[in-house]
């Protein structure tokens, strides 16, 4: 008579394992479909651009300058609610749809598309806060609308800026970053930042203690001086002068001179507030997103005293949907760093690197009340560096503070120490008995 092999302690595993496969299987293919889809969605990126050209003319037509803001109140309230409405995207494109996707030309038009809209929203807005009858209040308004816009643009400057081989893209980054002034970015951004990052070598990585308002005086200026050194070496390296045409930095800067000195003859004498206003709340945009990227992050050193390599865990992500779409992945920023030229259709979520509370929107509300930034930031760095504040980048002038409140000395230091501590109370004991 034949045995019956069936085992239900067995068996009910097998069911379980098949039924994960299964699910696993579907929502692989809805990460894929999202992937896909994902192509379409890319266009909220120009919504910065296009909010304040809709709300500008909104303005006019109601005659109530309290829509002039309405871009700040999108940056800071609407999208933080969007990102923590429609979650996280975790889903990474497979290596054949990288393949289909990574040199197609349609993603590079998005942005295209993002930085001439960039400009039109720009001369739209100065053009309503100078042609109507507004309060300085909603003036105001305009100009930090406009500011967000600018911070925004040089995302876009930001990613056509790393495709160094495609002349097309590097002008067409030239030209989103003329809009507030910092055509000096992608050189620094390029050959300086992506070089140092995460050390204390870098003005644009905040260390831990370090407010961001401490921060924007070390990262503003330390920025343009090692752009502009770097073109000068450049240059002299080709015989040149710096104060040549062919200084990339000066190319982005006369464009900036010659639209800001039209549209002052243009626009009228308002403009001086508010083209300042508008470059130095983009700049500011700069300032957020530096900060909140590698706060206290810490490339340490090897043997030969040079820093190793910028690996993912090195930058803070963030997943969530809405901002990313609309920062075109920036805040997929580990992948970023550690493939400074794959594009940002197929840029890639990790597992197990530092990863921030909220999307950038959000993380940059946080960032201008420090101590809140300190309460919710300082224990993730403490927990990323498993206690040991000599793997953080930390602000010197809070060394001391920050040890004594956080620092956990690394396990074989605590069994050295206590070995010490034994050693050293037994020849205490042994000088303090008397002979027999």
């Amino acid at each position: 008579m034949a045995t019956s092999t069936y085992d239900p302690l067995l068996s009910e595993p097998d069911q379980d394992t098949a039924k994960q496969n299964k699910n696993n299987a579907k929502d692989s293919a809805k990460d894929s479909a999202w992937v896909k889809n994902k192509r379409y969605w890319y266009w909220l990126s120009c919504a910065i651009p296009l909010t304040p050209l809709a709300f500008a003319y909104l303005a006019v037509e109601t005659n109530q300058g309290l829509w002039l803001w309405f871009t700040v109140a999108l940056l800071y309230v609407l999208l933080p609610l969007s990102d923590h409405l429609f979650g996280i995207d975790k889903a990474n494109p497979g290596e054949t749809l990288i393949e289909q996707t990574k040199n197609e030309r349609y993603y590079v038009f998005i942005m295209y598309f993002t930085t001439a809209a960039h400009w039109l929203a720009f001369v739209t807005m100065a053009y309503v806060v100078s042609q109507y009858e507004w309060s300085w209040f909603n003036i105001l308004g305009g100009a930090l609308s406009t500011g967000i816009l600018n911070g925004v643009g040089m995302n876009a400057g930001h990613e056509m800026g790393h495709k160094v081989r495609d002349r097309k893209q590097v002008g067409c980054a030239k030209l989103a970053l003329a809009c507030c002034g910092y055509g000096h970015f992608f050189i620094e951004h390029n050959k300086g930042h992506h070089k140092d990052v995460a050390t204390p070598e870098d003005p644009a990585s905040s260390r831990m203690g370090e407010s961001i308002y401490k921060f924007v005086k070390r990262e503003i200026p330390g920025a343009f001086r090692r752009a502009w050194s770097l073109e000068a070496n450049r240059l002299q390296r080709q015989g040149k002068s710096e104060w040549s045409f062919e200084n990339e930095i000066l190319q982005p800067a006369m464009l900036t001179i010659s639209a800001y000195i039209l549209m002052l003859a243009f626009f009228g004498p308002v403009m001086i507030p508010f083209l300042f206003i508008a470059a130095a709340y983009g700049w500011w945009q700069l300032t957020c997103a530096n900060y909140v990227e590698h706060y206290g992050l810490l490339r340490l050193k090897n043997e030969n005293g040079r820093y190793e390599r910028c690996q993912p865990h090195h930058s803070w992500n963030s997943n969530y949907k809405a901002s990313n779409l609309i920062l075109l992945h920036l805040q997929r920023h580990s992948d970023h760093h550690a493939h400074p030229t794959r594009p940002y259709q197929v840029l890639r979520d990790y597992e197990d690197v530092p990863t921030l509370p909220s999307g950038y929107p959000l993380m940059f509300v946080l960032a201008m009340i420090p101590p809140a930034w300190f309460a919710v930031m300082d224990p993730k760095v403490v927990d990323w560096a498993a206690g040991d504040l000599e793997k953080v980048n930390i602000d010197p002038d809070m060394k001391k503070t920050l040890f004594k409140r956080h620092h956990r000395a690394p396990a074989s230091e605590q069994s050295k120490t206590k070995q010490s501590q034994t050693e050293a109370s037994g020849a205490l004991n042994t000088m303090t008995e008397k002979p027999a």
